[in-house]
């Protein structure tokens, strides 16, 4: 299905975003590591010379060929949909659609010349209709934005390094690189999000398609409240260590935690730009050209310096501390990774305590901050 325009649309009741930029919902961290991504010393050339070998009409010929292509006459639910989020997000050419059996529920967005949207039976069967729109919306925001051509490469470079892992130096070079590219990944998942929560405008559907993502379909057994508490629990909850813990275990993964992109999610939708968008006022693409880089950097610097000020976590509140001048950065390391507080440091000796009370702007800023 290639249609070129948006015949046969169903109809909706849903707000319509006539030219909007793909800035209008992406996620600060996503231009930031996509930035850090092209810095990376060969990427440029890697990425100039899969532009020309990948094989994109054999993968499209794959998916023509051992999968089932959405249209009026197949899939005609889903095919509605897209054409709908399309309408919506104002992308002129609606691109194909295909599910695949598989399932494991998934959905991805790939191509180098035009995206392809890919979902599993998996995910068809696991979401009803509106949870199902917020995922074809978050799907066709991929395409918008032009993530499937990086997104193609990580999946051809990942496969890569699975066929060199035998060799060290070939390996340790492609891993570099798909590292980093799973890291802007990552980010690129939360921009969609919110693309999806634009086609479909229902904030409460787009939780409970993550939440099932995470638990299957079981939806009498889970509560969206509760499911966003995990991931405000999973924040704040431990000390350093497990800060570094939950690093180690998101870097092999291609997606953020899913409670996570839940609670991202939500905070977004609370915000006054979200509410922007919905009133009409957004950036528009034919204003893209006149966007300033610097000014996209000055954005991505100020929502890593709110992260870091806001976040619950451990190891954000220490580096808070730091930015902030804090004292005794090597006691806030100890006790950090001990888990020890005020007591701990009393038990190592009346010395480091009372050298601190006698400090009167020290005393009273390190507690506070700690």
């Amino acid at each position: 299905m290639t249609e070129n325009s948006h015949e046969n649309v169903p109809s909706r009741q849903r707000r319509r975003f006539p030219g909007i930029s793909s800035r209008a919902y992406e996620h600060p961290a996503d231009r930031s590591a996509l930035v850090a991504l092209r810095k990376l010393t060969g990427f440029d050339t890697v990425f100039k010379a899969l532009s020309g070998l990948l094989p994109e009409r054999s993968l499209r010929l794959l998916f023509l060929s051992d999968s089932v292509r959405v249209s009026d006459a197949q899939f005609a639910h889903l095919n509605d949909m897209l054409r709908d989020a399309c309408y919506i997000l104002d992308l002129e050419k609606v691109p194909p659609m295909y599910v695949r059996q598989d399932p494991q529920p998934n959905a991805m967005c790939i191509g180098m010349d035009e995206p392809i949207i890919v979902v599993t039976t998996g995910l068809v069967e696991l979401l009803d209709e509106e949870e199902m729109r917020a995922v074809v919306g978050h799907e066709v925001g991929h395409a918008l934005s032009g993530h499937s051509v990086y997104r193609t490469i990580l999946l051809f470079l990942t496969n890569l390094a699975v066929k060199v892992a035998w060799i060290p130096l070939g390996n340790v070079a492609i891993m570099a690189i798909v590292t980093a590219l799973r890291e802007w990944f990552r980010k690129s998942e939360l921009s969609a999000d919110r693309a999806g929560l634009l086609v479909g405008q229902d904030t409460r559907a787009s939780m409970r398609g993550l939440m099932k993502i995470a638990g299957g379909n079981h939806l009498h057994e889970m509560n969206v409240d509760a499911f966003l508490a995990q991931a405000d629990e999973y924040e704040k909850s431990g000390d350093l260590r497990d800060s570094v813990l939950k690093i180690l275990n998101v870097l092999p993964r291609t997606h953020p935690f899913t409670a996570v992109r839940a609670a991202e999610l939500k905070k977004w939708s609370e915000t006054r730009e979200f509410q922007r968008i919905m009133d009409g006022h957004y950036p528009r693409r034919d204003e893209d050209k006149d966007t300033s880089v610097s000014d996209s950097f000055r954005e991505s610097a100020s929502h890593y310096a709110d992260t870091v000020r806001t976040s619950k976590d451990p190891l954000m509140k220490l580096v808070g501390d730091i930015a902030g001048g804090a004292g005794d950065l090597g006691g806030k390391l100890r006790d950090k990774f001990t888990g020890g507080g005020s007591g701990g440091s009393a038990a190592t000796g009346g010395e480091g305590t009372s050298g601190r009370s006698q400090d009167p702007e020290e005393g009273s800023s390190g507690p506070s901050k700690g």
